[in-house]
């Protein structure tokens, strides 16, 4: 396990910075950069990679797969339910068929990918029967606003451990009200597309900061990222961008260095509605 680590509300613990493969397995002239990609990741000791059965409509789990293969024990798995399939029944055989193209007999972590039609209380008792025969170590939802996971906190007998929402320094909706009521109840915010798709990069504000810290400006928008207690999962298929990723572990800010990206990226002043992309 990396140093970097936060324990889920089950006890288990988690990576604070993973990989994430949206946009992976659509291309079988990528697949061998794709897999090399996600395999330097993790010698560089990001374990925790982030996957979905919709993602690629399962190649992204192939390649997951391909790239896990041998080293199954180090890492921090987590896949996605489609709503669609999350019924009792439907969520179970989800996951047997994620649990195929990925090539492993568990998940560490199993997330509702957003709300469907099938009623919470449902997909978590098959999520909970999944924990009991030892399938899946935890389980979360994403894309939950405030409202959904006070719903959920109904149904799942407290045992949500991961929100996983779109969140980055260009959307910071949620610090209105989900991330203080997740921080005070333990349940880690998962950020995926912490670049936003790479259009974060393009910020002349974020540039000048970084160029300051002498970092690049993808590594302080993780870095900032990890400062706020929540967990990126970037996607890269370039062995560079995987090892400048990394090095956002390694980096500190100090408070001039906060106030100085509030004033380009202010905090939200109200409640917005859930940013999703």
């Amino acid at each position: 396990m990396p140093e970097h680590v936060v324990r889920l509300p089950n006890g288990i613990t988690m990576p604070t910075l993973g990989q994430g493969t949206w946009f992976m397995g659509e291309s079988s002239s990528a697949k061998k950069e794709e897999i090399a990609a996600l395999q330097h990741g993790i010698d560089l000791g990001m374990t925790l990679i982030d996957t979905a059965e919709m993602y690629a409509s399962g190649g992204a789990e192939k390649v997951t797969g391909e790239a896990i293969a041998g080293r199954r024990d180090k890492i921090f798995l987590v896949s996605k339910v489609l709503p669609g399939n999350a019924s009792r029944k439907g969520t179970v055989a989800a996951l047997e068929r994620s649990l195929q193209r990925l090539k492993t007999d568990y998940l560490d972590l199993y997330l509702l990918h957003w709300r469907g039609s099938y009623p919470l209380s449902e997909t978590f008792e098959a999520m909970e029967q999944l924990v009991d025969a030892g399938k899946i170590r935890a389980y979360g939802v994403s894309n939950f606003d405030l409202d959904d996971m006070e719903e959920a906190a109904q149904y799942d007998n407290g045992n949500i451990c991961v929100n996983q929402v779109l969140y980055n320094l260009a959307s910071r909706g949620i610090e209105w009200d989900l991330l203080p009521w997740q921080k005070k109840r333990n349940i880690p915010v998962m950020a995926y597309s912490p670049l936003y798709q790479t259009r974060l990069l393009k910020s002349s504000g974020l540039k000048r900061v970084a160029e300051k810290l002498s970092i690049t400006p993808a590594q302080l928008a993780l870095a900032w990222l990890l400062h706020q207690g929540t967990v990126p999962i970037p996607k890269s298929s370039s062995l560079r961008r995987v090892e400048e990723n990394r090095k956002a572990w390694d980096i500190t800010l100090d408070q001039s260095v906060l106030d100085e990206l509030d004033a380009i990226f202010p905090p939200p002043d109200h409640k917005m509605p859930l940013d999703v992309l």
